[in-house]
């Protein structure tokens, strides 16, 4: 009776693990994660539009300085991948609601990749909805997906402190592409 037990928790465990292993590599059991997301210029961007692309997504806020120093490395990632295949975008958190303490207006956002140069679209996170399903706790952070729409890897919190997210990047952008 105990050995059958000990059988029992031995596979009981061994099932946790293995769904441990399927999360951390950014699968889950159900697939790719579903979103919608709306452009500062009044387009939608959704999971199924982005089938068969390699996707990077930035979250941050014009708000936090570590997203200045983010758009930096967005910039250059963009400069250095988009040619290859693969898509950018910085996903605001900010709240579209003028209420809102957090609130940022489509032009605020606008001024704000100008002056800091971003060139790639800008998406708004209003609720936080999105940035959920992606298990974010951080901001900045970044979400790699990859053709089927799946998260690939653990998304990455914080930033590189020099800055070179294409650098930091490469070697799990390269083995998508």
């Amino acid at each position: 009776m105990v050995l059958n037990m000990r059988k029992m928790i031995v596979a009981g465990l061994m099932a946790v693990l293995a769904s441990c292993a399927v999360f951390a590599q950014g699968r889950s059991a159900s697939g790719p994660v579903e979103f919608s997301l709306r452009s500062i210029d009044g387009q939608t961007v959704t999971s199924n539009s982005l089938h068969g692309e390699v996707v990077v997504l930035a979250f941050g806020a014009s708000w936090l300085p570590l997203s200045r120093t983010q758009l930096q490395g967005v910039r250059k990632l963009a400069d250095e991948y988009s040619d290859r295949g693969v898509v950018v975008y910085w996903v605001s958190t900010e709240s579209d609601d003028s209420k809102s303490k957090n609130f940022a207006s489509d032009e605020q956002l606008r001024n704000f990749a100008q002056k800091y140069g971003l060139k790639v679209t800008v998406l708004r996170d209003p609720d936080g909805a999105v940035s959920k399903r992606f298990g974010l706790d951080q901001l900045p952070s970044i979400v790699i997906l990859d053709k089927e729409g799946n998260i690939s890897g653990e998304p990455i919190g914080g930033l590189d402190p020099q800055g070179n997210l294409a650098a930091q990047l490469a070697s799990r952008l390269d083995k998508l592409l």
